[in-house]
């Protein structure tokens, strides 16, 4: 069994398309599907559906994935380590995060950058259910992620509860006060995420909680869509504190603090407990371990809160 033939089947499994998986692998597809082949006839068991295209893999299929990934992830641990043996960490950090957590990766992608000059880090932006799936099938080394959604065997480093703001221009009816409840903001036009996104169901839960259905007028599944519609000044949103870092207060708008509900949903560092070992990971985690996530997004916070208040 040669590494290459796990390779050809995890690009497979994920581009499901023959033509499209040998490009990635930079292969000629007659090469991937032979090698495919290979793979089968060794382990006695047929791996691929086929039919004129990718049909989809056998349940034996399934299982082989499963160690493929496995396989290529110790791969690539043993260089990691001997490469730290070598001189230093290095090779790609794979890093995943929800939407909303996006704005506060950089605190520890920076630093850890800073730290590891040899390493670098692959960053994406995926739903939490992905998220959970990834960390288990070893197609990521961490994510940023609902502490609540990160699944069975995971470990967590807690970095900061995320708090919600009324994002509002300067003239509107609720820009002067200090604090807002959910019943009130429910009234203005609002532009808010999609509902298919988990912040936007913990929205949900906090209006109804206070005894409001909320309709927005725009829906959007971007942050940055969100505040590109709520800088034209026609739109009030609420929005998560951590946003604050990335794309601040726009121009004639301010953010005033919003009654929070009985509990706040905590983002933490998740990695699989298969990939504690990990270099690329045991780097990762000392910096989250010393960097103040959780006081510098409530600085930023504050300031922005002050500048409300004190428009001068």
């Amino acid at each position: 069994m040669l590494l290459r033939q796990l390779e050809y089947l995890v690009a497979l499994a994920r581009e499901r398309h023959f033509a499209r998986a040998a490009d990635a692998c930079h292969v000629s597809q007659p090469s991937l599907s032979a090698g495919i082949r290979r793979l089968e006839g060794e382990l006695g068991v047929l791996i691929v559906r086929r039919d004129r295209k990718f049909a989809g893999l056998t349940p034996e299929g399934e299982r082989v994935l499963l160690w493929a990934h496995r396989i290529l992830a110790e791969c690539d641990g043993l260089r990691q380590d001997l490469d730290a043996m070598r001189g230093g960490v290095s090779g790609v950090l794979r890093l995943g995060a929800i939407p909303t957590a996006l704005s506060a990766a950089s605190l520890l992608s920076g630093p850890f950058c800073d730290r590891h000059r040899h390493a670098r880090v692959s960053l994406e932006s995926l739903p939490s259910r992905e998220i959970t799936d990834r960390l288990a099938s070893y197609e990521l080394d961490a994510a940023l992620t609902y502490t609540d959604d990160s699944g069975a065997g995971t470990h967590l480093v807690p970095l900061y509860e995320e708090r919600y703001l009324l994002l509002t221009p300067d003239g509107g009816p609720l820009a002067g006060r200090e604090r807002v409840g959910w019943k009130e903001a429910a009234a203005l036009p609002l532009c808010l995420l999609a509902p298919r996104m988990r912040n936007r169901r913990i929205l949900d839960a906090l209006f109804a909680e206070a005894g409001a259905a909320v309709v927005p007028a725009i829906e959007t599944d971007t942050v940055s869509a969100l505040y590109a519609h709520v800088s034209t000044r026609a739109w009030s949103s609420v929005v998560a504190h951590s946003w604050l870092h990335m794309f601040g207060v726009p121009e004639g708008m301010r953010v005033v603090r919003m009654d929070y509900g009985s509990r706040l949903p905590q983002i933490g560092l998740a990695v699989p407990g298969h990939r504690s070992e990990s270099i690329l990971v045991q780097a990762l985690l000392e910096v989250a371990r010393g960097v103040d996530v959780r006081g510098e997004l409530e600085r930023v916070m504050h300031r922005h809160l002050r500048r409300g208040a004190d428009p001068g």
